[in-house]
């Protein structure tokens, strides 16, 4: 089901709801803006979402944003090993629900 080409049609499903879209937008741009935290790490954290929900489509756009805001390689691999923790420690306390 996954197909990188299915971004091409985000234009289109902006033409047929643009102000849902639109509304969409304006919060990706404000949420993902630099603050009090700096759009880097906004980027690594929306990366170590779309590892933990596993959207390919996220993993390639907050990839390359957060290269494109200075994220080195190590950062990246780093941010894989956060989002390993948390689904492992999901997992592990979710477990807890087996026992009497």
């Amino acid at each position: 089901m996954y197909d990188a080409a299915n971004l091409k049609k985000l234009p289109a499903l902006k033409s047929l709801a643009p102000e849902a879209m639109g509304a969409f937008e304006a919060l990706d741009k404000a949420a993902l803006a630099d603050g009090a935290i700096p759009r880097k790490y906004k980027e690594l954290m929306a990366l170590a979402v779309a590892l933990t929900t596993q959207c390919p489509y996220c993993l390639e756009v907050h990839r390359e944003a957060a290269k494109r805001a200075g994220a080195s390689e190590q950062e990246l691999a780093e941010t894989v090993f956060v989002a390993v923790a948390l689904r492992a420690g999901a997992a592990l306390t979710h477990g807890t629900h087996l026992l009497p």
